[in-house]
C-alpha cells in the first residue's frame, strides 16, 4: 500500500528547465508544486473531511446528552439504537478510512517526494552555474542552503494541509455547531476569532523576518565551521586552532543571539494566547450556562458548547506554534532562494550548437577581461594557436595565465573580443561540447571523495578497465595505485582518496589527474604547471608520455620551470595582461627581453615571480 502512494508523483521526471527561476516566495513554490497539484487537492479535501468528522462527533455526544437527560435508557435504545450503531460503525471504520488516506497521502506521497523533486532541481540548476559563481560563495553555504530548504519546504506544507486546514475547517465548523444550537453562543466565539487573528497576524509579521535572519545565521556557522574542516592542513600548520574557535564563536554567538530573538516572540505570543484562550473559555461556557439556567439551551447544548471550546483551547496551541513553525519554514526557503533562484550567469547562446572541431586552430581576437574591475586578467589579446601547435605560456602571478585558461574553458564569458576554435566563436557553441574537446591537467588537481577508479574514469565514464589501467600506466600512476589502500579495506584501484584526494601525496594526485586527461584523450590539452607536484624522477619519467599525449593535439602549457616548455612551437610571455613577447625559445632569448631575463635569473628550473625579477 505504502508503494502506491510513495509512487503517485515521480520527483526525478522530466521538467522544462530555466535559466531564470522566480526570485519571490509564492512563485518559486509554485514552480515545484505543480506534479503535486492532484496530491494536494486530495490531501486538502480529506483533512477537510477528517477535521469536519471530529466536529461531527461533538455534535453527536451534544445531541446523544440530549435524548439520555430526555428519556429512559430502554425508550433511548429503543428509538435511537439503530443510529447509534451506525455511528460507532463509521468512528470505527469510515473515521480512520479518511484518516489513513489522509496521512498516506501527506507521509507517503507528499513529504518524501516534494523534498526530494525541490532537491534535485536545486542541485540541477546549481551545478549549472558558472566556475565564478562557486568562487565568490563558501562551499559549505551553498550545499546547507540545498539541504535545508527541501524539508523546509516539506515542513511548510505538512503544516499547511496537517495544521492550517484542519484549523480552519474546525473554527469555521465550530462557529456552525454553536449557531444552530443558539446563536447567541456564536458572539463570545466571533470576538476570540477576530483577538486570535490579530495575534496571529502580530506573530507572522515578526516570525518571517526572524525566521529568516536565524536561518541566515546558522548558515554563516555552517560556513565557517566547513572553511575550517576543509581547510584543516592549514590551521593545523599554523596553530591556529583558537582562531578557528574564535571565528566560528563570533559566528555561533550570533546565531544563538537571532534565535533568542525568534523565541522571544515565541514567548509573547504563547502568553497572549493563553490570556486570550481563557477568556474565550469562561465566555462561551459561562454564556452557555447562563443559557441553561434561562431555559433558552439544553444540557446537550451545554456539553457540546464545553466540548468544543476545550478542544479549540488545547488545538491553538498546537496551531500557533505550527504556524510559527511555518513561518520558520518559509524563512528557511526565503534564505535557501539566495542560491537556488540565482539565474545562471553564463548560459548557452540560443540555438547553440555543438562544437565542430576539425584542426584545433584556435584564434584570440582582442580579448579583454578584467572580471568587472578595472584592471587584471588580460587586455586586448591577439593570438592565433595553429592546429596542433604547441604553445608555451609564461609570465609572473597575476600576468593573465589563469584568466587565459579560463576564458578558452567559458568558464568566464570575455568582456571584448572573441575566442574562436576552427573558426567558431566559443561563445555561440554549447560549454558542454567545448569542455569535452579540451582537456587539462591542473597544478594541483582537485580530486573526488571516491575511489581511484571512478575519479581516473571520470575522463571519460565509457572506458573499458584496460583503457583506464593503461591511462595510469603512462601516467607512471599504476604501481603507487596498487599499494593503496583505505580505511575500509579497498585497496588499489578500489581505495577511496579523501575529499579532494587528500589521502594521497601531491605527486600522486598529479598523476593521477594526468591519468585522467589521457583517459579523455581531447584533441585540445592544457597543461597548468603539469608537472609541478612531481619529484624530478618520475618527472623524467612521464615526460616521454606527455610528448606522446601531445602528439597531433594543440596544447598549451602553463609553467614557471621554463625547461618544461623551452622545447614548445612556441612561448607566449604574458606581463600585465598583455602580451609582451611571443617565440621559439631561441628567438625569445635573442631578443634579450622580458623572457630573457626570467631564463636567466630562474632557480633550480623555476621563474623568478616577484617584480625585482625583471
Amino acid at each position: 500500500m505504502f508503494r502506491f502512494f510513495e509512487r503517485l508523483v515521480d520527483p526525478y521526471a522530466a521538467y522544462d528547465q530555466t535559466d531564470a527561476p522566480p526570485n519571490r516566495l509564492w512563485p518559486f513554490l509554485k514552480s515545484y508544486m505543480q506534479p503535486f497539484i492532484g496530491v494536494f487537492v486530495a490531501t486538502g479535501l480529506l483533512s477537510v473531511v477528517v477535521a469536519l468528522t471530529d466536529l461531527a462527533l461533538i455534535w453527536y455526544v451534544g445531541r446523544i446528552v440530549d435524548r439520555i437527560a430526555s428519556a429512559g435508557p430502554v425508550e433511548v435504545w429503543e428509538a435511537y439504537g439503530t443510529e447509534i450503531i451506525l455511528v460507532a460503525l463509521a468512528v470505527l471504520f469510515l473515521r480512520p478510512l479518511a484518516s489513513a488516506l489522509n496521512t498516506a497521502l501527506l507521509h507517503n506521497a507528499i513529504l518524501p517526494n516534494f523534498g526530494t523533486l525541490i532537491r534535485w532541481r536545486a542541485h540541477r540548476h546549481v551545478l549549472r552555474q558558472p566556475v565564478g559563481w562557486f568562487e565568490g560563495d563558501f562551499a559549505g553555504r551553498l550545499a546547507n542552503r540545498i539541504m535545508q530548504t527541501p524539508p523546509a519546504a516539506g515542513d511548510a506544507v505538512f503544516n499547511v494541509f496537517d495544521a492550517v486546514a484542519f484549523a480552519a475547517t474546525t473554527a469555521i465548523g465550530s462557529l456552525v455547531v454553536l449557531g444552530q444550537a443558539d446563536a447567541r453562543l456564536m458572539v463570545p466565539l466571533v470576538a476570540w476569532f477576530v483577538a486570535y487573528g490579530l495575534l496571529v497576524r502580530w506573530t507572522v509579521q515578526r516570525a518571517g523576518p526572524a525566521a529568516k535572519a536565524s536561518s541566515d545565521a546558522r548558515s554563516a556557522v555552517t560556513g565557517r565551521v566547513v572553511d575550517a574542516y576543509t581547510n584543516i592542513h592549514s590551521v593545523k600548520l599554523f596553530a591556529h586552532d583558537d582562531r578557528e574557535e574564535s571565528h566560528a564563536r563570533e559566528a555561533i554567538e550570533h546565531a544563538r543571539t537571532t534565535f533568542a530573538h525568534e523565541m522571544r516572540i515565541v514567548s509573547r505570543m504563547d502568553i497572549a494566547l493563553t490570556m486570550i484562550n481563557g477568556a474565550m473559555i469562561v465566555a462561551v461556557i459561562g454564556w452557555a450556562l447562563v443559557l441553561w439556567y434561562q431555559g433558552a439551551a439544553s444540557v446537550g447544548v451545554v456539553a457540546a458548547a464545553s466540548a468544543l471550546v476545550l478542544r479549540l483551547n488545547n488545538m491553538t496551541y498546537w496551531i500557533m506554534w505550527t504556524t510559527q513553525q511555518l513561518f520558520q519554514s518559509l524563512g528557511t526557503i526565503a534564505e535557501g532562494m539566495e542560491t537556488i533562484a540565482q539565474p545562471i550567469a553564463l548560459t548557452d547562446a540560443k540555438g547553440a550548437q555543438s562544437l565542430k572541431l576539425t584542426e584545433g586552430r584556435i584564434e584570440l581576437d582582442s580579448v579583454t577581461h578584467h572580471y568587472g574591475r578595472a584592471s587584471g586578467g588580460l587586455q586586448d589579446v591577439t593570438l592565433t594557436i595553429a592546429a596542433g601547435e604547441k604553445l608555451g605560456v609564461v609570465g609572473r602571478s597575476g600576468a593573465g595565465k589563469s584568466t587565459l585558461v579560463k576564458l578558452m574553458l567559458r568558464f568566464y564569458d570575455v568582456e571584448g573580443g572573441a575566442i574562436r576554435i576552427d573558426g567558431q566563436d566559443i561563445a555561440g557553441v554549447t560549454q558542454s561540447s567545448l569542455r569535452h574537446s579540451i582537456g587539462m591537467v591542473q597544478q594541483d588537481p582537485s580530486l573526488l571523495h571516491r575511489s581511484v577508479r571512478e575519479n581516473i574514469l571520470y575522463g571519460r565514464p565509457d572506458a573499458t578497465e584496460d583503457e583506464m589501467i593503461e591511462a595510469a600506466r603512462r601516467a607512471e600512476a599504476h604501481e603507487f595505485i596498487l599499494t593503496l589502500e583505505d580505511g575500509e579495506g579497498r585497496r588499489g584501484y578500489d581505495a577511496q582518496v579523501g575529499e579532494r584526494g587528500v589521502k594521497l601525496s601531491g605527486g600522486q594526485r598529479q598523476r593521477i589527474g594526468l591519468a585522467r586527461v589521457i583517459l579523455k584523450n581531447a584533441p585540445i590539452l592544457i597543461l597548468d604547471e603539469a608537472t609541478s607536484a612531481l619529484d624530478s624522477e618520475i618527472e623524467a619519467a612521464i615526460q616521454d608520455s606527455l610528448y606522446g599525449v601531445m602528439e597531433g593535439k594543440t596544447v598549451i602549457a602553463i609553467a614557471h620551470r621554463l625547461s618544461t616548455i623551452s622545447h614548445m612551437d612556441r612561448i607566449l610571455v604574458l606581463d600585465a595582461g598583455r602580451v609582451a613577447e611571443i617565440g621559439t625559445h631561441d628567438s625569445l632569448l635573442a631578443q634579450n627581453g622580458l623572457y630573457a631575463r626570467f631564463w636567466a635569473r630562474q632557480s633550480g628550473g623555476f621563474i623568478g615571480i616577484n617584480e625585482d625579477d625583471v
